[in-house]
């Protein structure tokens, strides 16, 4: 299993959630907080990050749910 960053992206019917590198999302909902719940699942599944963008686009928020490399300290 690959392990693609799942991105939540704003689309034209709501809220998307693709894999990284990818063209079409792999599910698409009405809100945004579904299709977090649903990045998250699959980016735990798959041992990758999450990466929340908000409506303008940029990234607000990301979750790690894999190796992370610069993991917190304390």
């Amino acid at each position: 299993m690959s392990k693609k960053n799942q991105h939540v992206v704003p689309h034209a019917h709501g809220w998307a959630v693709k894999s990284e590198g990818a063209k079409r999302a792999s599910s698409v909902h009405s809100t945004q907080a579904k299709a977090i719940s649903q990045g998250r699942k699959v980016a735990r599944n798959q041992g990758s990050e999450l990466f929340i963008h908000g409506r303008n686009g940029r990234i607000r928020a990301r979750d790690s749910h894999g190796n992370d490399p610069h993991p917190p300290q304390g």
